[in-house]
C-alpha cells in the first residue's frame, strides 16, 4: 500500500471522529422548542381533521346536485313538464315586460279551435300567438355527450327539433284564427343558450323560420317585443285621451256659451224690471201722490204722510267681451 493512500486514510478517519464528537456534543433543544413543535404538530393534525371532514360533506352537495341534475334532466325531457315550465317562463317574461294577465295578455286562451300558450293584445284591437313548447331532448342529449362528435351530433338533432316544431307553427296560421293579428306567431325558447346551440348547427335557423312566419324569440328579445307593445299601448293611451280631452273641451265651451246667453238675458231682464220700477215709482210721486194729499187735506185718511217710494240707480251692465257665436 503506498504510503500517500495510507496517510489519507489516516487523515479522513480523524475528520470522521472529529465530526462524530461534535454531533455528540451538540445541545439538547430547550423544553419550549419541544412544546412548539407539539403544538404544531396538533394544529397540523386538525387542519387535515378539518379538511377530510370538508371533502366529505363537498363529495356528499356534489353527489346530491349531481342526483338533482339528473332529475331535472329527466323532467326537461317530459313534454309535460317541459311545457310547464316553457309556460312559466313566458309569463315571468311578460309580467317583467310591464304586462299584466288577463288585461295586456291571455294564457291558453282559446282561438277558433286552437289554442296557443299566451295570446298578446296589440293596440288597434291586434293580438299576437305565442307558443313555449319546444322540445329540448336533442340539446339535453349535447349536454350529457362524452365526447365532441356526440355532442356535435346531439346539437344536429336540436337544430333540427326546433325547426321541425316552427314548422308546425307555421302551418297552423294563427293569425288567421285570431284576426286582426300580424301574420305570425311567436316561438319562445325559455332561455338563450338554447337558440345559440341550434344556430351553432344551422346558421340559416332564422331565416328558415320567418319564411314560415315564425319568429324565434329568447327571454331577451321577447321582453324587447313585449316592450315594444306595453310602449305603443301606453302612446295609444294618451292619443285617446288627447281625443276625449278635446271632445270635453268643446263641450265645455258649448255649455259656457249657453250659460253666458242665459246670464245675458237675465241682466237684460233684471235692466227692463228695475226700468218698470222706476217708471212706477215716478208715476206713483207725480199721479198718486198729489192726489192722495189733496185728499187729506180734505180730512181723508189718516194724518201719516203718504209714502214715497225711492227710484232705483242700479245699471245693469252687459257681459263685455268676445262675440259669441249663435
Amino acid at each position: 500500500m503506498p504510503v500517500t493512500t495510507f496517510v489519507l486514510g489516516i487523515v479522513l478517519a480523524l475528520a470522521a471522529g472529529f465530526a462524530l464528537a461534535a454531533l455528540l456534543r451538540k445541545p439538547k433543544p430547550e423544553p419550549p422548542v419541544m412544546e412548539t413543535l407539539a403544538r404544531l404538530e396538533a394544529q397540523i393534525r386538525d387542519l387535515e381533521s378539518q379538511r377530510q371532514r370538508s371533502l366529505g360533506g363537498l363529495d356528499q352537495q356534489i353527489s346530491s346536485l349531481s342526483r338533482e341534475t339528473v332529475a331535472l334532466s329527466k323532467a326537461l325531457r317530459a313534454p309535460n313538464a317541459r311545457g310547464r315550465w316553457g309556460e312559466l317562463t313566458l309569463r315571468r317574461v311578460a309580467e317583467l315586460s310591464g304586462m299584466a294577465a288577463q288585461c295586456d295578455f291571455f294564457e291558453q286562451a282559446q282561438a277558433d279551435g286552437a289554442r296557443p300558450d299566451m295570446i298578446v293584445k296589440l293596440p288597434g284591437g291586434r293580438t299576437l300567438a305565442v307558443d313555449a313548447k319546444v322540445p329540448l331532448s336533442g340539446y339535453l342529449d349535447a349536454e350529457g355527450a362524452s365526447d365532441d362528435a356526440s355532442r356535435k351530433a346531439a346539437l344536429d338533432r336540436h337544430a333540427q327539433q326546433v325547426m321541425r316544431h316552427a314548422a308546425t307553427l307555421g302551418g297552423r296560421e294563427y293569425w288567421s284564427r285570431l284576426q286582426p293579428a300580424p301574420e305570425m306567431v311567436v316561438l319562445f325558447l325559455p332561455g338563450d343558450h338554447f337558440l345559440a346551440a341550434a344556430l351553432e348547427r344551422d346558421p340559416e335557423l332564422l331565416e328558415k323560420a320567418i319564411a314560415r312566419k315564425v319568429l324565434l324569440a329568447t327571454p331577451v328579445t321577447l321582453i324587447s317585443v313585449l316592450k315594444g307593445a306595453s310602449y305603443t299601448w301606453r302612446q295609444d293611451t294618451l292619443a285617446q285621451n288627447a281625443s276625449e280631452l278635446r271632445r270635453l273641451g268643446a263641450e265645455l265651451y258649448d255649455r259656457a256659451r249657453i250659460f253666458a246667453d242665459a246670464y245675458t238675458e237675465a241682466g237684460r231682464n233684471l235692466a227692463r224690471a228695475v226700468d218698470a220700477y222706476n217708471r212706477s215709482s215716478s208715476s206713483w210721486d207725480a199721479r198718486l201722490t198729489p192726489s192722495m194729499k189733496r185728499m187729506r187735506e180734505l180730512g181723508v185718511g189718516g194724518d201719516a204722510e203718504p209714502p214715497q217710494i225711492p227710484r232705483l240707480e242700479a245699471i245693469v251692465r252687459e257681459p263685455q267681451g268676445a262675440d259669441r257665436p249663435s
